[in-house]
């Protein structure tokens, strides 16, 4: 179970995770739930799109809406340093024989479509269209008052090849979860911008998208959002928490947008930006990993999740049973 070490110098600059693109059934009820509830801002709206952003964002967007006739996820946004390393994106996705073609995409200009080896759709830019930032806007906060994109967690059925694959990109291990007996890789915390994660692989049928985590600046911002949803009408989207995880050290709660998209506010976890960081081991039965109070996450958790449009799931290589709520 090798943990690899990031290059120093990556084949092109990935910043941070950056925006994603959900297919939603009913644009109306969406923007009730990410806007009316949630408390995210509306930057624009199409006939059949609904871009979002947190208050502390500048970019246009860290969350798209389009309208589908299914539930799925159209792709997972990465915003690197400059033009120069979509360049070198293109060439390096190219000799490693991997698709990539250059569109133009909505308030994002020049953009790379890329996927992984597993299939996963990304999608590369330099700048986006900036818009004036609602952080200091207090009279605006609603709902859980989100801040900004974080992270996106995914199911993966080969961890130990996603790992390999985005640590040759740069991403640096935070945290891992580890099987006792064979020490086989189960999930993996990767970062770019110095916190816990930008990217989360956990094992499990897939690819598929477990969630997004948004991050919220207080817990009293977590806990006022399970009170606004419980008399909104939203009380079925509460999912789990709120809780404390072990790993990353994170205030959580889970909820479920009308479509059944996972989404995690979150915040309380910690710096990596230390070249030499030590990625921290959990083992895979420790109760403490999943919710440093020990409480076990519920069966949905582990088994459902948002399917790539187009994309095949296929069954994990690794069986390895982590502990589930009764």
């Amino acid at each position: 179970m090798p943990i690899r070490a990031a290059p120093r110098h990556p084949p092109f600059t990935i910043i941070r995770a950056s925006h994603i693109e959900y297919g939603v059934t009913d644009l109306a009820r969406s923007r009730a739930f990410w806007v009316d509830a949630l408390g995210f801002v509306a930057t624009g709206q199409t006939d059949d799109a609904l871009y979002l952003r947190g208050l502390e964002e500048r970019n246009h967007h860290c969350v798209v809406l389009r309208r589908a006739a299914a539930p799925t996820i159209r792709r997972l946004g990465f915003k690197v340093h400059g033009d120069e390393d979509l360049e070198r994106a293109a060439h390096w996705f190219t000799q490693q024989g991997l698709p990539c073609v250059f569109v133009e995409m909505p308030h994002q200009g020049r953009t790379l479509h890329a996927a992984d080896p597993l299939g996963m759709p990304l999608e590369f830019y330099a700048a986006m269209e900036q818009t004036e930032r609602r952080l200091q806007f207090y009279g605006e906060y609603r709902g859980t008052h989100p801040q900004r994109i974080d992270h996106i967690n995914c199911f993966t059925p080969d961890v130990q090849a996603s790992h390999d694959f985005y640590a040759s990109l740069g991403f640096r291990t935070s945290e891992y979860t580890a099987t006792e007996d064979t020490d086989a890789l189960w999930a993996v915390w990767m970062q770019r911008k110095g916190n816990t994660h930008d990217l989360a692989f956990t094992n499990g049928r897939g690819p598929r998208l477990h969630h997004i985590g948004v991050w919220v600046s207080s817990i009293t911002d977590i806990i006022h959002v399970c009170d606004v949803l419980a008399t909104t009408g939203w009380l079925a989207s509460l999912e789990r928490g709120p809780a404390r995880h072990g790993i990353s050290n994170a205030f959580f709660l889970y909820l479920r947008d009308p479509d059944g998209h996972r989404i995690e506010l979150f915040n309380s976890d910690y710096l990596t930006v230390d070249p030499d960081f030590v990625p921290i081991r959990w083992d895979l039965k420790d109760p403490r990993r999943q919710t440093l109070w020990g409480a076990p996450a519920p069966k949905s958790w582990f088994e459902e999740g948002s399917v790539f449009a187009g994309l095949a799931v296929r069954a994990p290589v690794l069986e390895a049973q982590p502990i589930v709520a009764a």
